[in-house]
């Protein structure tokens, strides 16, 4: 599809001296996801795997577990009045058997790529039943090998490095090692094709896995990461105090501000190693 990017004539001024010059824009385009004919949301996302999002999306509601519960996905043709394919509507076939989603699931209007909760029915529908609780997962992670996942991150951002408006999420393993990368305009968006493509490889739940995003943590993040069984999901910025609540809630080490060697880790502090000094020196009495 390759429509990642665009180009523009920009007036570029330094100094006070204006010059005309080409720059390179990320591309932002709706996406209709309907499952079995019936429209289910409208996200803007950047164009791109986008079979990997609208499972990651599914994934993250409670509707599909595995490769199995999706018979097929298909761009939608005639979605204009003159019957061509935009690419911007796709349409998700269920496996025989597996329940469609349910209507709280629906948005009572388009997602924004800033925010994936919008249009929500209720703040309690959000809390969706995991399928792999992460709670007892058994990840050791040595903060010094967390601490170079930015840097990972960022070294493999190739359509930023063009257009610098692009966010972020990768797929760690236990080693460090970065297994997927993907890139979009919206947060959300970034971590459901993160999710997709595992799921569509047959490797959910991702337990011992790490997911990292830039940007903030926000609430959905973590629902998300929870819902794929990741135990530890870390971002660049600052998570929101529901964020914090849900993964201390649900067992997830959630990490903030991880840049360099420094780092903030509100929940499940003992997958890095860590104990709280006050907890420890109450220990020793």
């Amino acid at each position: 599809m390759g429509r990642t990017t665009s180009r523009r004539r920009v007036f570029r001024v330094v100094e006070g001296a204006p010059t005309v010059r080409p720059d390179t824009l990320t591309v932002e385009e709706p996406l209709e996801i309907r499952v079995g004919g019936k429209p289910l949301s409208v996200t803007m996302r950047t164009p791109g795997s986008d079979f990997d999002l609208a499972v990651g999306f599914l994934v993250s509601e409670g509707v599909v577990r595995n490769p199995a519960d999706v018979s097929g996905i298909r761009y939608c043709a005639g979605a204009t009045v003159d019957s061509g394919n935009t690419y911007n509507v796709l349409d998700v076939a269920l496996a025989d058997g597996v329940p469609p989603p349910d209507p709280s699931v629906e948005r009572a209007f388009y997602t924004t790529s800033s925010c994936g909760l919008c249009g929500k029915a209720g703040l309690d529908a959000v809390r969706t039943t995991a399928t792999w609780p992460i709670d007892a997962d058994p990840l050791a992670l040595d903060p010094a090998t967390l601490a170079g996942f930015p840097d990972e991150l960022r070294a493999a951002q190739r359509v930023f490095d063009r257009t610098g408006g692009l966010h972020a999420a990768g797929l760690f393993d236990e080693s460090g090692e970065l297994l997927c990368l993907r890139e979009d305009v919206g947060r959300h968006n970034a971590v459901d094709k993160v999710i997709g493509w595992a799921t569509r490889a047959g490797k959910l739940p991702l337990s011992g896995m790490s997911l990292m995003v830039s940007g903030r943590a926000s609430f959905e993040l973590v629902q998300k990461a929870v819902m794929a069984g990741i135990p530890l999901l870390a971002a660049v910025s600052a998570p929101s105090s529901l964020a914090v609540d849900l993964a201390a809630e649900l067992g997830l080490t959630l990490v903030g501000f991880l840049r360099g060697a420094s780092m903030n880790v509100y929940t499940r502090a003992d997958r890095l190693g860590l104990r709280d000094p006050a907890a420890l020196a109450a220990a020793c009495d």
